[in-house]
């Protein structure tokens, strides 16, 4: 019997799987620095960002989901 997987706590606090099975993840650039940034790049910055192509595979790999 092989052991079970374990989930990848980092992955876990970082990706979300959304109800379609995509890949989400909060964007980047939004921490420090922001009173140089316009408000239109903020809000669009605030918005989650879907992972792309074979990332997004790897990630539901390291979730348990794949």
């Amino acid at each position: 019997m092989g052991a079970k997987q374990k989930t990848h706590k980092g992955a876990s606090k970082r990706f979300k799987i959304t109800g379609t099975g995509k890949v989400t993840h909060r964007s980047q650039k939004l921490r420090h620095l922001i009173s140089k940034k316009s408000k239109k790049r903020i809000r669009a910055l605030k918005q989650d960002k879907i992972v792309k192509g074979r990332m997004g595979t790897k990630i539901k790999k390291l979730l348990g989901k794949a």
